[in-house]
């Protein structure tokens, strides 16, 4: 006889297909915008031309991947993330999902996907910087994982936007109750009310909290074998608002 796991799966939210539809988009501004610069450039008197020896441009230095965070200097005068993170409950068990140390390297990010090898690129060209975590159990089937995502934003504001990316799939389950996260001015708490099931195992209910601070996106992931209550979700998530 197959005894049935006790503890469920657990599925973090996948995201990055707004982000390849706003890709697609861009291709196609682009196009429309070289085909109307051939048309104006076409009634237009022929330029002259700069002279061929121009002056060396200093070839710009860049990195393929971030700095992990044992090798980011700026986590120093940034200040320790993991520290901002919300503490594991009084008799609450750690959980194997968060590293030992506190931190999650950009791979083990990416995996957590849909497609892990195409997140790893778009979270590089996204200016990912760094990530901690913390997760803990209690009892055998109720489980909370909490990510700060903290991005460079040097180039472009993506903290907000990934929040609203994750939002906007979070929200677009069916069976999905939402609120806003109170006193978080753009963070939203989701209940899904149906559990996803897979053979061999208990069905699994989930809730999840998604907001921003300055240059940090939050994760909040609650999962259980019964309903998450709207209480439940809406304390972790205010509590660890105010931490940021």
């Amino acid at each position: 006889m197959v005894e049935t796991p006790v503890e469920p799966l657990v599925r973090p939210r996948r995201r990055g297909r707004t982000t390849l539809l706003i890709a697609g988009a861009a291709v196609l501004g682009l196009v429309a915008g070289t085909c109307a610069g051939y048309l104006v450039q076409a009634d237009r008197e022929p330029t002259k031309l700069p002279p061929l020896s121009q002056p060396v441009l200093k070839q710009a230095k860049g990195e393929a991947e971030p700095l992990s965070a044992a090798q980011d200097r700026r986590v120093k005068t940034d200040g320790d993330l993991r520290k901002l993170l919300l503490k594991k409950p009084a008799g609450a068990k750690e959980s194997d999902l968060a590293d030992d140390d506190g931190w999650m390297e950009l791979a083990d990010y990416a995996d957590l996907f849909e497609h892990p090898e195409n997140a790893f690129g778009n979270l590089i060209s996204e200016e990912f910087r760094r990530a901690a975590v913390t997760s803990w159990k209690v009892g055998s089937t109720y489980g909370v994982e909490i990510r700060l995502i903290q991005y460079r934003q040097e180039e472009t504001l993506q903290a907000p936007v990934s929040a609203e990316n994750e939002q906007y799939w979070a929200d677009a389950e069916d069976g999905t109750e939402s609120w806003p996260v109170a006193g978080s001015g753009n963070g939203m708490a989701y209940v899904h009310t149906e559990p996803d099931t897979e053979p061999g195992y208990l069905p699994q209910y989930s809730a999840e909290a998604i907001a921003w601070r300055g240059d940090i996106l939050m994760e909040i992931y609650v999962w259980d074998t019964k309903l998450i209550s709207k209480k439940k979700i809406m304390d972790l998530a205010e509590r660890q608002m105010e931490r940021l």
